[in-house]
C-alpha cells in the first residue's frame, strides 16, 4: 500500500474533513441565469452567487488509484460488532455523527474503503491483508481490488435505513455475536431484508469469540446454522472472529474474495446512480457569495459519469403540489477515500459536488433520488402497481406472528431502491396491489419493492413486490 492509501487508514474525523475540504476546492461558483425557462427553473435549485469563478488555491490532484468495485454491507443485531469490524478492515471508523459517537451505535448509514492485498510469497489465508506490507513475512503486497463498506444501523427502529443502504449493496456480511442467544431480533430481520431486497451473496461473522469458552464458541455456531436453514444464507461460510483483536481477518478477506464476486458492469448504458446521503460543505456563517453546491453520495448501478457531465435528478424537489426534476452540472467527484477522480464507474461508493443550492442537499433530504442524464431516467410513479409476495411470519417481534392479507386503506411503507415513501393500498387484484404513494418515486417494471406495515409501534418488514 502506498503512502497515501496508509494515510487514508487513519481516523473518520480526519477521513471525513478531507472529504469537505477535496469538495470545497473542487467546487465551481454558479454563474447567474439569465435567458430561457429552462435555464430560469434550474436557478431557483442553484446557489445565488453573482461570479463566475474557479476556486484555485491549491488544487487538489486527481487520484491514480484503481476505483472501489463492489459495495459489501455489514448487519445484523446492535451492538454485535459491525462498525469494529468495519474499522478492523478498513482502519476507519465509519460512525463519524456526534450523536452515533455518545450513544455508541450506528444511526446513518456508513461508509468506508479499503484495498483487498494479498502476499506474493505466502500461501492460503495467510496471504489475504489490507496492508502495503505482509504482516507475516514482511514482503510488498499486491492489491487484488478496492472495496466499500457500508455499515447499517442494527437498532430496530432504524431498519428503512438498512433497507435504503441494501439498493446499493452486491453483498452482506451478517455479524453475529458468540456471546449472545441466535437469532436476536434484528439478526432475524437484517436477513429477511437482504430476501426482500435480493441480496445472497452472505458471508456470516461469528463475532467476539475471545468473550466465549470454546464450548459456547460451539454451542453459539450450532445455533446460527439451525438459524439460517431454509434462509437465502443457508450454507454460509461462518467464519469465528474477534474484530476488536483482528482475529481470523485474513480468513475473512479471502472468504469475500471466493464468496463476493465482483458483478459483471455495463458501462455503455445509460449512467444511473442511486443518492444514499446528500449534504453541504459549508460552514455556518459563510456568506452567499462563497457559498458552494450541495454534494450526492451514492453509487453507480450502470453506465459512466464524468466531471462536467449535465445531469438530471429525480424525483427531484417539491414545489407547491408538484415535485420538479432538478437539472445541474457535476463539477467533481470523489471516489470514497480514494480521492478526487474526472469520472466514475459502476461499483463503489462516491460523492458528487454539484452546483446546486447546498440547503437543498442538507441533512439527507435528497436520498431516494436518481441521477442520470436528462431526458434518460425511469419515470415519476405517484402511483405504484405491485406483483407481491407476503411472508408466512413478522420478522422483528418477540412472538411469532402470522402476517395477515393486506386491506385496501391500509398504510404501507415502501423502500424503493434507495427511496422510502409512504402510501395507501387503493386497490387489490389477486396478488396484484395498486399504492397510492405519499412522495413520488423514481421506478421501472421490474424495480423490486420491501414491504413493510406498521405492527407493535412501528413499520416492520412483511415481504416484497416486484413493479407490474
Amino acid at each position: 500500500m502506498s503512502k497515501k492509501t496508509t494515510s487514508e487508514k487513519k481516523t473518520t474525523k480526519k477521513a471525513e474533513t478531507k472529504e469537505k475540504v477535496s469538495a470545497k476546492k473542487t467546487s465551481t461558483k454558479k454563474k447567474t441565469s439569465t435567458a430561457s425557462k429552462e435555464k430560469k427553473a434550474s436557478s431557483s435549485t442553484s446557489t445565488k452567487n453573482k461570479k463566475a469563478e474557479v476556486v484555485t488555491e491549491s488544487v487538489e490532484e486527481y487520484s491514480t488509484g484503481n476505483q472501489a468495485e463492489i459495495n459489501i454491507g455489514t448487519i445484523g443485531h446492535v451492538d454485535h460488532g459491525k462498525s469494529t469490524l468495519v474499522k478492523a478492515l478498513t482502519g476507519t471508523f465509519p460512525d463519524t455523527h456526534s450523536e452515533e459517537l455518545k450513544r455508541g451505535i450506528t444511526i446513518r448509514l456508513g461508509y468506508a474503503d479499503t484495498d483487498i492485498r494479498y502476499c506474493p510469497k505466502c500461501t492460503g489465508s495467510n496471504k489475504w491483508t489490507t496492508f502495503a506490507t505482509c504482516p507475516k513475512c514482511q514482503a510488498e503486497t499486491k492489491v487484488s481490488r478496492r472495496i466499500s463498506f457500508v455499515d447499517a444501523p442494527g437498532h430496530e427502529v432504524l431498519m428503512a435505513t438498512l433497507l435504503t443502504g441494501a439498493a446499493i449493496f452486491d453483498g452482506a456480511i451478517l455479524v453475529i455475536a458468540a456471546n449472545e442467544h441466535c437469532p436476536q431480533a434484528q439478526t432475524r430481520e437484517h436477513l429477511a431484508a437482504m430476501d426482500a431486497v435480493g441480496i445472497q451473496n452472505i458471508i456470516i461473522v461469528q463475532n467476539k469469540v475471545e468473550l466465549v469458552t470454546e464450548a459456547e464458541a460451539e454451542k453459539s455456531y450450532k445455533e446460527i446454522v439451525k438459524f439460517v436453514k431454509g434462509t437465502v444464507a443457508e450454507g454460509a461460510p461462518i467464519i469465528p472472529m474477534s474484530a476488536i483483536h483482528g482475529a481470523n481477518l485474513d480468513l475473512l478477506i479471502e472468504t469475500i474474495e471466493k464468496v463476493i464476486k465482483t458483478p459483471k458492469r455495463d458501462e455503455k448504458v445509460e449512467s444511473r446512480m442511486f443518492v444514499a446521503r446528500s449534504f453541504e460543505v459549508n460552514k455556518p456563517g459563510t456568506i452567499p457569495e462563497e457559498l458552494f453546491g450541495g454534494v450526492l453520495g451514492g453509487s453507480i448501478i450502470g453506465g459512466v459519469l464524468k466531471e462536467g457531465d449535465e445531469i438530471e435528478i429525480r424525483p427531484g424537489i417539491r414545489s407547491g403540489r408538484k415535485v420538479e426534476p432538478i437539472k445541474t452540472k457535476i463539477v467533481s467527484i470523489h471516489a470514497g477515500t480514494l480521492g478526487k477522480v474526472k469520472q466514475a464507474k459502476p461499483g463503489g461508493l462516491m460523492s458528487i459536488g454539484t452546483d446546486i443550492d447546498p440547503a437543498i442537499t442538507r441533512s439527507d433530504s435528497l436520498v431516494g433520488n436518481i441521477i442520470g442524464k436528462p431526458g434518460k431516467l425511469p419515470p415519476v410513479l405517484d402511483e405504484i402497481e405491485l406483483s407481491i409476495s407476503l411472508m408466512d411470519f413478522v420478522v422483528g417481534l418477540d412472538e411469532k406472528t402470522k402476517v395477515k392479507n393486506l386491506a385496501v386503506g391500509e398504510q404501507l411503507m415502501l423502500n424503493v431502491w434507495t427511496a422510502i415513501t409512504l402510501g395507501q393500498i387503493s386497490g387489490i387484484k389477486g396478488k396484484k396491489i395498486t399504492v397510492k404513494l405519499d412522495r413520488p418515486v423514481c421506478a421501472e417494471e421490474g424495480t423490486r419493492v420491501a414491504i413493510s406495515r406498521r405492527l407493535a409501534g412501528r413499520f416492520r418488514l412483511i415481504g416484497f413486490g416486484n413493479v407490474v
